[in-house]
């Protein structure tokens, strides 16, 4: 039962996000819940999945939008987006 409000929850995210960032977050939400549920067998792994699924999701997401920009790193080590080169 747990399993299918979940993927009903993942399923409706998905289809109402908008950006790339929000579908890749509602996805990596949805399927971290259900592994982190099946694999501690508890709401607790299901929600720390949730979590960390969702905030892969999200960077994962993120990274599809900023298409011909890559993530440099200048001589103080600080990180910024520039076209790739």
């Amino acid at each position: 039962m747990m399993k299918k409000i979940v993927l009903v929850s993942a399923l409706v995210g998905t289809l109402a996000s908008c950006t790339a960032t929000e579908q890749g977050t509602a996805i990596g939400a949805g399927s971290g819940a259900i592994i982190g549920g099946v694999v501690t067998n508890s709401w607790g792994g299901a929600a720390v999945g949730a979590v960390a699924g969702g905030l892969v999701g999200a960077l994962i997401g993120r990274s599809t939008e900023h298409r011909g920009y890559c993530i440099y790193r200048d001589r103080y080590g600080r990180r910024y987006e520039a076209r790739c080169r």
